[in-house]
């Protein structure tokens, strides 16, 4: 393809929450086209999944999926101490009596690409290996983009809307001057991939683990599917190259001196590269404009301790796809269009950004959270869960009261979102 085309809403980017956003517009019988940079499959990092996730799963028509991908289920997340002590998981099913309380480990390399799949199946026009060089612009809205093709030359894609779905990259954020570090959770994650690791027994087989390190890091542990596991180390860069820089002396330095950790790898053996990345958390100060909006992680992305990378994605593809069709469906594509999403994106970060500060407090334990506020058990799940967009205040007044710390816990704004 060369030239221009021309459709309602041009998706840059292809991975959870481009695809998400662009099937469900195609649901809404819009005309889509989604411009992904790479070929799919392809390697990314962030393998858990939220139960909550399971309500756009259901919508964009996913759901088989993953029992035909034999996915390990993930029935709960648990928390294990300096001292190799581990927390009793939080199991979801506990507190929700639905069938998102049973949700997966993923591969991402085939769950991505089967989002994509699946919105071609929907009628959405996927371009792959198409990278977007130039916004294309109608006096001050977004007007289409400009992509390099895999097969050689240039498209033109004109559209009512842009939705930027870029990942990391941050197209339009990064080019409009939009992206803003957070200072106070600017983290490092040195990781790679086990094969043949222990598992725990039973229930806790696909669980989340969270394996502390001193000062306030810890240990992602991550079942996947075919005996591999996905195992990280997130802290402070100067914790982590206090010794050395070379990222295999870093992980098998901390490796060794987690009990957990240190126990559930010796029996397995590294089956990947060790890989770096940084500067987790950062926020675009605006989420939309006329002609475009933002979704993923081309928005927001929070520290990863608590999974929710994927979460708000999915969830943040599906809500800007809404707005974008009631946009199309009224007197256009503009900032207002834009202003509910936005709001209801900014009380679920700030709602987990909240819980992620009181995990870095320094006296933070859930064990002994818990045991201060048994009542606040299921609201704590509920954090854990992905219901975000409830009203979390009683909780989150807990948290200020247990660690002592209000200054860096700031109420959020706002109200909740409507359909919680």
């Amino acid at each position: 393809m060369s030239g221009t085309q021309r459709h309602d809403c041009v998706v840059i980017g292809g991975g959870p929450a481009g695809a998400t956003a662009a099937t469900v517009l195609a649901q809404h019988g819009r005309r889509v086209a989604v411009v992904e940079r790479e070929r799919f499959p392809r390697y990314h990092i962030g393998e858990s999944l939220m139960p909550y996730t399971w309500f756009t799963f259901e919508r964009i028509g996913v759901l088989d999926w993953f029992e035909q991908a034999a996915c390990p289920q993930k029935f709960s997340v648990q928390f294990v101490s300096t001292s190799g002590k581990v927390s009793q998981p939080f199991y979801f099913f506990e507190t929700i009596k639905h069938p998102c309380a049973t949700t997966w480990q993923v591969r991402r390399s085939d769950f991505d690409r089967m989002l994509l799949d699946n919105a071609r199946a929907k009628g959405v026009e996927v371009f792959q290996g198409a990278a977007v060089r130039e916004v294309l612009m109608d006096g001050d809205r977004v007007a289409g983009v400009r992509a390099d093709l895999g097969g050689g030359g240039s498209g033109t894609f004109r559209a009512d809307a842009v939705i930027d779905a870029s990942g990391r990259d941050a197209f339009l954020a990064s080019r409009l001057g939009m992206k803003r570090r957070d200072p106070d959770l600017n983290k490092i994650s040195i990781f790679t991939y086990y094969r043949g690791a222990l598992r725990d027994p039973g229930l806790d087989a696909g669980a989340t683990t969270v394996a502390y390190i001193p000062d306030k890091g810890w240990f992602w542990y991550i079942p996947l599917p075919d005996d591999i596991v996905s195992v990280g180390v997130v802290a402070e860069k100067d914790y982590l190259y206090r010794d050395t820089r070379d990222p295999e002396e870093i992980f098998a330095r901390e490796a060794a001196e987690c009990i957990w950790i240190e126990k559930h790898l010796r029996p397995g053996t590294r089956s990947e590269p060790v890989r770096v990345t940084g500067e987790f958390s950062y926020r675009a100060e605006e989420i939309g404009g006329n002609g475009f909006c933002l979704a993923g992680d081309a928005f927001s992305f929070l520290d990863p301790v608590f999974s929710t990378g994927l979460f708000m994605a999915l969830k943040s593809g599906e809500m800007a796809a809404d707005a974008v069709h009631a946009g199309l469906a009224g007197s256009g594509v503009s900032a207002a269009t834009f202003e509910e999403y936005g709001r209801q994106m900014r009380w679920a970060l700030d709602q987990f950004r909240q819980l992620v500060l009181s995990f870095y407090n320094e006296r933070f334990s859930f064990r002994e959270f818990i045991q201060a506020y048994p009542d606040l058990h299921p609201r704590l799940v509920d954090a854990l869960v992905g219901n975000i967009f409830a009203d979390l205040g009683p909780l989150f007044d807990a948290l200020r009261e247990f660690s002592g710390r209000g200054e860096e816990l700031p109420r959020t704004s706002g109200r909740p979102a409507v359909g919680a």
